[in-house]
């Protein structure tokens, strides 16, 4: 591997490190030559998220054109072309390894453009359509990489844990993400249980939840458990060498949930954390669990809620 393309894939990997713990800590668990190219993929969300959040300061046409303009050099990277960049290279590295389809690349991006205009969803399924290129295309992309037993029967509980995972952090996120002007809980949603945004921006502001915000929160938790019971299949179909990993990502991840709901559904009080101590025997258990022994749904009992 030449230095230029060992650095893009060094700088991936610090920016997983740096941002995605629980995933991050996961990935240690796969075989060392597919940690790079999770790493790769995780740089490529990240950075484009990065340049979409990080950038608030920007009006919103520079912050477009920065968005475009990195895109634009992905897309000809992908055509051939040189791509000065520090972190495209490793992506691109990747993409071509795995022969990874290109429209969940363009897919990922458009969601990423439209958080530059788009600041409330008013259905579940106008989020889907966000969450299409957010989250279900990570899973599609990912499936090739930790490699399967039977890649077509695998795909869809892939889709399904990337919007188990993104729901998971919409959820946990809710002050956050208001605080940059954006809702990801649908309308019809905060209508069901009669909150309005106001009501949300009032408990960010007094940092304590409402009654009704609980039933809205504990409402979403039920909805994220059923897509991660409509993923738990997936986890057997990959190759056994990648079971423990996303075995761990899985456990973790469903932990948050856990957490909202050990805090009585209140993410505006604190985050939700699943504390580190739990976090590394996840790691251990996952490790020594046998390929192919079932995932557990996180949650008090069986999901009930649309996936």
């Amino acid at each position: 591997m030449d230095t230029d393309l060992a650095a893009a894939y060094g700088r991936c990997r610090d920016l997983h490190k740096r941002h995605g713990r629980t995933y991050y800590l996961a990935t240690r668990l796969l075989p060392a030559w597919k940690r790079r190219h999770v790493h790769a993929l995780y740089g490529f969300t990240r950075y484009a998220d990065e340049i979409v959040d990080r950038t608030e300061e920007l009006p919103p046409a520079e912050r477009s054109a920065r968005l475009d303009d990195w895109s634009a050099r992905f897309l000809a990277g992908l055509n051939g072309a040189s791509v000065g960049d520090p972190l495209l290279p490793a992506v691109l590295h990747t993409i071509a390894v795995f022969d990874l389809d290109r429209s969940d690349f363009a897919s990922f991006l458009r969601s990423m453009a439209m958080d530059l205009t788009v600041t409330a969803y008013p259905t579940y399924d106008d989020l889907l359509d966000y969450m299409e290129g957010s989250a279900a295309v990570i899973g599609t992309m990912m499936l090739p990489i930790l490699g399967s037993t039977d890649p077509a029967a695998a795909r869809e509980p892939a889709r399904q844990l990337g919007l188990a995972f993104q729901l998971t952090n919409f959820i946990r996120d809710v002050a956050e993400d208001l605080a940059r002007g954006r809702t990801y809980l649908p309308d019809e949603d905060l209508a069901k249980f009669d909150v309005t945004r106001e009501d949300l921006y009032a408990a960010a502001a007094r940092r304590r939840t409402s009654p009704k915000i609980r039933e809205l929160i504990e409402y979403e938790v039920t909805r994220a458990q059923a897509h991660y019971e409509a993923a738990a299949p997936g986890v057997t179909l990959l190759s056994p060498a990648s079971q423990a990993c996303m075995r761990t990502a899985y456990v973790l991840y469903g932990g948050i949930l856990d957490e909202v709901a050990a805090q009585d559904y209140d993410v505006f009080t604190r985050r939700a954390l699943v504390p580190r101590r739990r976090r590394m025997a996840v790691a251990g258990r996952a490790m020594l669990t046998p390929a192919g022994t079932p995932v557990v749904v996180p949650g008090p009992g069986p999901a009930v809620g649309r996936a």
